[in-house]
């Protein structure tokens, strides 16, 4: 019988000694549970992904000495550790494995990802040699994340009599992605009809969110074991090909997920970048009302910090629904009044605009005091501001460039409007009591920056758009094919438009947590200057 432990951990990209130390200190925690084997994600000791610190020579050749350093300490123990190598002018997506002290293989990445997220051949070459490795009466073959994922590299291991295969991998989350995950490890499993180990990296990275759940397949493609989600963990597993053993079901709501995968996205953001404390500014809506409780339950109230800034727009019942969410989360809060300094503005520009209609110019300009009051709040203090902004306004342009746009971190930059509510819902079910009032859920939603405001004076239902915005965005699929799924033909000419019309916003907006299959930014590059999509809008 052997154990085998996967170490899923919480790297740091470019945090050689942090890295380095977390990994002794799991190997430490391995040896002494006896393990025979210990395996770490994909690039475990630079963090992924490294983007182009990867151009870097120094990056290289730190992370070299760091597996070099490596060695002395896997006595007694077999470690494999995602890392780079370099062979001449070429770098690798690579693992080393250490056996007793001693470098017994380094395997180089064959299939390398250059989709989505991923942009893995701007860096990499790919490796060559499949492995295989014997010990005791197993053999075994281990791999890195992609290479699972090809039927020509299944094609090729399944010529080997394997008894269990080892996956190395930094797979990061959106909605869906563990279910394909399963669904791919167990196809693998049945196909070579052996055990998979699968070890994921976790943790939040820019707007990447890595949920770990590594888990343990059989060769029936049942996942008999899993790591946590979205925490650190070390599985371990006591492999005997022999033993018939019953599979396990992660019985999680789509909801659930989204908030865990937001909290570690937002908790790592912060940590890793030095920051202590964040402010939001609360409006009284259901946006704000969501960030700044997830900020409360991940960073604590005595880290987050409330700014309310009511201008003659807001009604009496916005303002107290946004006294009371900071009261109900128990954080400081400022409020400052917008009035005179938009009177000041007013004033300063009524010889340009006389005889001009109050119009979006004037709107904009509360926004952008708003923003402008979040920054001063960051530069004094040092605080970090989180953005409000959803999916489906950021989609639609329906947000104010240096104005609500504003922060450092989108929290829901990737979350549909609809998604918010019911992530509004699930805090205040968590927390079992309504930190969230009913009124915020009741009220239409509106920017309030003009009488009587609401956003559906601008946008359609977001029940509508939507599902119309998941088509478009996250489906790639044409007008047409739109309108053939039942949406109204202009509703959806209206929606496409004002996608396309407003790219140039996305790219001055704050990186955000993604949380769906194409989320604003990486997954998605498109031209500000085009004059292609429009003619296929009939």
């Amino acid at each position: 019988m052997l154990k085998i432990g996967l170490a899923q951990i919480n790297p740091c990209v470019g945090d050689f000694q942090g890295n380095f130390s977390k990994i002794l200190r799991y190997i430490d925690r391995a040896r002494k549970k006896r393990v025979d084997i210990i395996v770490f994600g994909e690039l475990a000791l630079c963090g992924y992904p490294p983007e182009d610190l990867l151009l870097k020579p120094q990056f290289i050749e730190e992370n070299i000495r760091y597996i070099n350093r490596l060695k002395s300490y896997t006595k007694k123990i077999k470690v494999i550790l995602g890392f780079v190598d370099k062979k001449d002018d070429r770098i690798f997506n690579a693992y080393a494995f250490f056996d007793d002290g001693k470098l017994k293989d380094i395997y180089h990445k064959i299939y390398l990802p250059n989709y989505g997220v991923f942009d893995e051949k701007r860096y990499f070459s790919p490796g060559e040699e499949i492995s295989f490795y014997s010990l005791e009466d197993y053999g075994f073959s281990v791999n890195i994340c992609e290479d699972i994922w090809q039927k020509d590299y299944l094609g090729r291991l399944s010529k080997k009599k394997l008894d269990f295969i080892i996956n190395l991998a930094a797979s990061p989350y959106h909605l869906g992605k563990i279910s394909l995950r399963k669904s791919i490890l167990s196809r693998a499993s049945q196909h070579l009809n052996c055990f998979l180990f699968y070890c994921n990296i976790v943790g939040g990275q820019d707007e990447l969110v890595f949920d770990g759940t590594s888990m343990v397949v059989s060769p029936s493609g049942k996942v008999v074991k899993f790591a946590k989600r979205f925490k650190e963990d070390l599985l371990i597993f006591n492999f005997n090909k022999n033993k018939r053993l019953a599979g396990q079901q992660l019985s999680v709501s789509c909801v659930e997920e989204v908030f865990e995968a937001l909290k570690l996205g937002l908790f790592d953001y912060v940590k890793k970048n030095g920051f202590k404390k964040v402010i939001v500014g609360v409006s009284g809506g259901i946006d704000s009302a969501v960030v700044v409780s997830l900020a409360t339950l991940t960073l604590g109230k005595k880290n987050v910090f409330g700014l309310i800034m009511p201008s003659q727009y807001t009604s009496s019942q916005t303002f107290d629904d946004a006294k009371r969410i900071c009261k109900n989360l128990g954080i400081k809060f400022y409020t400052v009044s917008i009035k005179d300094i938009f009177d000041a503005y007013l004033s300063t520009l009524k010889p340009f605009f006389k005889n001009k209609p109050f119009d979006k110019s004037e709107e904009n300009i509360q926004a952008r005091v708003r923003g402008n009051l979040l920054m001063a709040f960051s530069n004094k203090f040092g605080y970090l501001v989180l953005n409000t902004g959803n999916k489906s306004e950021v989609s639609c342009g329906y947000c104010t460039l240096y104005g609500d746009m504003v922060g450092g971190f989108g929290v829901l930059k990737d979350v549909p409007k609809t998604m918010v509510y019911k992530i509004a819902r699930y805090i205040n079910r968590t927390c079992k009591k309504e930190v969230i009032p009913s009124s915020v859920f009741r009220r239409p939603p509106s920017a309030e920056l003009k009488p009587n405001q609401k956003d559906s004076d601008i946008l359609p239902p977001y029940s509508l758009l939507d599902p119309i915005l998941k088509l478009y965005i996250e489906e790639n699929l044409p007008f047409k094919e739109i309108v053939e799924r039942g949406f109204n033909k202009d509703l959806v000419k209206k929606v496409i438009r004002m996608v396309d019309a407003n790219e140039y916003k996305r790219r001055q907006s704050p990186i955000g947590i993604k949380i769906t299959s194409c989320a604003f930014g990486k997954d998605r590059r498109m031209p500000i200057v085009n004059k292609f999509l429009s003619k296929f809008i009939t």
